[in-house]
């Protein structure tokens, strides 16, 4: 589903607003959820789930599968979500 699918399914729930508000109301949640990732803060969303960061570490002896070539990785965040109980309950039924 994408960000369009999603305003239209809120317009046909909240027919009051319009499409420019429902979309600042979506960026402006996504916008902070991103911005908290950013400063490393875990975001949680009760009966959602929970959007975290996580480090991963530097690899001195990856290598390049094509050439063979040692290459260096450096350490980076990675963005990490875990779903909620009821959430994994809905999807599993």
């Amino acid at each position: 589903m994408v960000k369009s699918e999603i305003i239209k399914r809120l317009k046909s729930k909240h027919p009051k607003l319009t499409i420019e508000q429902l979309e600042n109301i979506f960026n402006i949640i996504f916008n902070t959820i991103a911005s908290s990732l950013i400063q490393q803060q875990p975001v949680e969303l009760r009966n959602f789930g929970r959007f975290q960061t996580k480090k991963i570490k530097a690899k001195y002896n990856s290598r390049n599968p094509k050439t063979n070539e040692k290459i260096y990785v450096p350490e980076r965040i990675k963005a990490n979500f875990k779903m909620s109980k009821n959430l994994k309950n809905e999807i599993n039924k």
